[in-house]
């Protein structure tokens, strides 16, 4: 099911009401949220709504992508599963073999 639509570009101020709100004309919303910064728990101008039927969740896109809600234009698509994080963002730890290593601190005697 693809029933679930991401939400980009919102304001700071827009509430998961808000959203659920403007999402509500175009079907039945089952879930809003926002996403917010773990440490602040400020919200980080995206959210998540899922739609009752894969149907209403694809006219939703259509009519909302573009659309503006507290005066941003709104990005909107049907959301992506989540790909797995690894622990590095550069990409995977290289293991080297031989010749040195961490470096740094001093050495022992």
């Amino acid at each position: 099911m693809n029933n679930k639509i991401f939400v980009g570009n919102l304001s700071f101020n827009t509430t998961e009401n808000d959203l659920q709100d403007a999402f509500a004309a175009h079907g039945t919303v089952t879930e809003a949220n926002l996403i917010t910064d773990r440490e602040t728990g400020r919200a980080r101008g995206f959210g998540f709504v899922t739609m009752s039927t894969d149907e209403e969740a694809n006219k939703a896109v259509e009519a909302m992508n573009g659309a503006s809600l507290d005066g941003r234009t709104l990005t909107v698509n049907i959301a992506r599963p989540r790909e797995e994080r690894g622990g590095n963002p550069r990409g995977p730890r290289r293991e080297y073999s031989g010749g040195g290593g961490g470096g740094g601190g001093r050495g022992r005697y």
